[in-house]
């Protein structure tokens, strides 16, 4: 009989009221984001409130424009990660179905659709307050980990993304219907914990080297160098899980059982990965320029 983890027993809501017959919870999901949020703003603040950290000892951002730029980050978070999904994963649908592109309360969220919204908030915010924009990505950037853990944690909860089948000892047996979907598995199919993998490399890993970077490096004096960590870094462990997880379901066909978005022959690419390769050049290209400015 082949090892395997069974799948803890955690409800994706915390807790559910119900007002007049209508149903209120608060799931992991949503909490992730807003602890997220909370923990990455505060990082964001004590680095601004420290002025060591800063070329000639001058933040770039008051903590006051720090808290007005979070409320275009959430939007660009929200309407990104949204209309990214839309786009990269499920275009053919939704131009079929156009009244569901906003109905985020159905699922279906995009990292790298995410990732744009922010970016396109943030270049607005310091187009306005004339900030300068590559310290900026290097404070911003410093924010985003802790919401990566702990929704990845909370994508692990809620059953979802899990990864290919697996016949290694750590393997979890994910109690839905389309995970138990395993043609070549005989009985119970484990599958690699793909969001475990991806909390530990783009959340804690990549998190606790850019607060390195940032604390005992000094790299906030060298404007894109933290950025470019987190392009890269992302782009990197992201592009290595893919080969684990489990792509999503429209691209699955009998031709191309592995899910493949772009292949020849049976090798190419997962959507994931395509979206990862320009995070990992702008990465190498932000830190480059980084160290030739320094």
């Amino acid at each position: 009989m082949r090892a395997l983890l069974p799948f803890p027993d955690i409800s994706p809501e915390i807790f559910s009221i119900s007002i007049f017959g209508f149903e209120l919870a608060l799931r992991w999901y949503a909490l992730a984001y807003i602890v997220g949020i909370l923990i990455g703003w505060r990082l964001v603040v004590r680095a601004v409130r420290t002025q060591r950290l800063w070329q000639d000892n001058s933040p770039v951002m008051t903590t006051q424009q720090i808290e007005d730029l979070l409320t275009w980050v959430i939007i660009g978070v929200i309407l990104g990660g949204r209309l990214g999904y839309v786009a990269f994963y499920q275009p053919a649908y939704y131009l079929q179905h156009p009244a569901e592109i906003l109905a985020v309360w159905q699922g279906g969220m995009a990292f790298h659709g995410g990732l744009l919204g922010v970016i396109l908030a943030g270049l607005i915010y310091t187009w306005r307050h004339s900030i300068p924009r590559l310290s900026a990505a290097d404070i911003m950037a410093l924010g985003v980990p802790p919401g990566l853990l702990l929704g990845r944690i909370a994508n692990f909860i809620n059953a979802e993304l899990w990864g290919r089948p697996t016949d290694l000892p750590w393997g979890v047996a994910f109690p839905t219907e389309a995970a138990q979907y395993c043609p070549d598995v005989v009985g119970i199919c484990a599958r690699h914990p793909s969001q475990l993998y991806e909390a530990a490399l783009e959340g804690l890993l990549l998190g606790a080297i850019l607060i390195w970077l940032v604390w005992r490096s000094g790299a906030l004096k060298t404007p894109g160098l933290v950025a470019g960590v987190f392009f890269a870094g992302y782009g990197m462990a992201r592009f290595a899980v893919e080969f684990v997880r489990q792509p999503d379901a429209q691209f699955i066909t009998d031709g191309n059982p592995l899910g493949l978005a772009w292949h020849i022959g049976g090798w190419g690419l997962t959507m994931g990965q395509i979206l990862s390769l320009p995070m990992i050049l702008l990465g190498i290209w932000l830190v480059s320029r980084a160290r030739r400015m320094s």
